[in-house]
């Protein structure tokens, strides 16, 4: 899927944005796939109030970039009903005029009721669009508020489009936009009240805090419907793209940290029981529980246990010859079990209890025994440590996650036929490592 997406194989992308827009079981994956495949994409926000024509200005911004052979993905997002959980997702419809276009790729995406102007998975359809190689992302939100400013964590330039004559120079004064906002359009500028609306932005730039990275976000004023002012738009995103490359955060910083965000977000919401939500909420309606102590408590719930202890179960020793071990372990009072022949293994192996844990005694079943390559090799003495762990099938499957390197990638038959499975010393510090189940995984036991 990569090479195609690096093809800009459109069905190949689409294919790649559901997944992980829907949160398929590929997701996780293709996301570790993806992670370090892009980076070379301007991901540019567009966000504003509803109305102020954010949908057409995308459409123009699509022109003028293809107008100088750049390549654009967009990601426009429809509100989604708390009805009937659907979205009309109409921004795709004004932007018919590329649709046949193979230098652009646009996708409408679902809020799916997530606040802030974006879905949760924003940010992982940028990634998609960034590793299939286009040189601008334009990512419309939904018409938002002056507190609803996600759309400043995913993008690495954030454009805030006002319009005149509705009340848009109050709320650009309000802090949301005017924290999150790298570049101002006061689009609409034929209508009366553009030089107003310009006006009280500018104001409210001078009387606020200058910002760490020392940027002035410039007003731009265009009219979407027949282009004007769109070329100093472009220029004027780029200025600040180059700025933050060099004097602010650097994209791949923010992509990260939103990222770890989205994905903490997803956990806890997957984690959350819908009868503890209800619960929760019915409290709260009843003033029983005030809304941030009710948070606190799905925080607490929906944490993970933590992980079981894992004990000692024994250390082994290989050996040629059993005997003298068992006379020394004889003569200071330790009794050792009868001989066992493991087959998986091709071992003969016999136990001594020693308090909680145990010795066991090694030897080779014959010349093909790994044990007695092990003897040849460095002579007799520690051949490995054994711990118990409460799950081996899912403990093999976070090791392997974590780049551990396994020698066994599933359970297999150790001795007193309980299930076993190593870890190559390589992971473990030089020491082979035996992991045992303290459950039989085998229907035949």
């Amino acid at each position: 899927m990569l090479d195609r997406l690096r093809a800009r194989d459109p069905r190949a992308i689409a294919r790649a944005l559901t997944i992980v827009v829907d949160e398929r079981p590929a997701a996780r994956a293709l996301r570790r796939t993806l992670t370090g495949a892009g980076g070379r994409a301007t991901i540019v926000g567009i966000t504003g109030p509803p109305g102020a024509g954010k949908s057409t200005l995308v459409d123009r911004l699509i022109a003028a970039y293809r107008s100088s052979n750049r390549t654009v993905g967009v990601l426009a997002v429809d509100p989604t009903s708390p009805l009937s959980g659907g979205a009309l997702l109409g921004d795709r419809i004004r932007m018919q005029a590329h649709a046949s276009d193979n230098g652009v790729f646009i996708r409408s995406l679902a809020t799916r009721g997530d606040a802030g102007g974006l879905p949760a998975t924003a940010a992982d359809a940028a990634l998609v669009l960034d590793a299939a190689g286009f040189d601008v992302i334009l990512v419309e939100t939904v018409g938002v508020g002056q507190d609803e400013v996600d759309v400043g964590r995913v993008a690495d330039v954030t454009v805030v489009v006002l319009s005149p004559g509705a009340g848009d120079d109050i709320q650009a004064l309000k802090a949301g936009l005017m924290e999150v906002a790298d570049v101002f359009v006061v689009n609409k500028a034929d209508l009366p009240g553009a030089e107003a609306a310009q006006a009280a932005v500018q104001a409210s730039l001078s009387l606020g805090t200058a910002r760490e990275d020392g940027w002035t976000p410039p007003i731009e004023r265009t009219i979407a419907t027949d282009g004007t002012g769109v070329p100093d738009l472009v220029e004027a995103i780029a200025r600040y793209a180059e700025w933050s490359r060099t004097h602010g955060r650097p994209p791949a910083m923010r992509r990260a940290r939103q990222a770890v965000e989205a994905a903490a977000l997803r956990a806890m919401r997957a984690a959350l029981d819908p009868a503890l939500f209800e619960e929760l909420a019915r409290r709260v309606e009843a003033a029983d529980l005030d809304p941030r102590d009710a948070a606190d408590l799905w925080i607490r719930r929906a944490a993970p246990a933590p992980p079981a202890p894992v004990e000692l179960d024994h250390v082994a020793v290989a050996v040629r010859d059993a005997r003298d071990v068992i006379a020394f372990l004889d003569a200071v009072g330790v009794q050792t079990g009868e001989a066992e022949d493991v087959p998986d293994q091709a071992v003969r192996v016999r136990f001594a209890a020693a308090g909680a844990a145990s010795i066991e005694i090694v030897e080779p079943a014959g010349n093909a025994s790994p044990v007695d390559a092990f003897l040849r090799r460095r002579g007799p003495g520690l051949h490995h440590v054994a711990i118990r762990v409460a799950d081996l099938s899912g403990c093999l499957r976070r090791l392997e996650a974590g780049g551990i390197r396994l020698i066994d990638r599933a359970p297999r038959r150790g001795a007193h036929g309980r299930d076993v499975a190593f870890v190559h010393p390589a992971s473990a510090g030089g020491v082979l490592v035996e992991l045992i189940g303290k459950e039989p995984a085998h229907d035949d036991r």
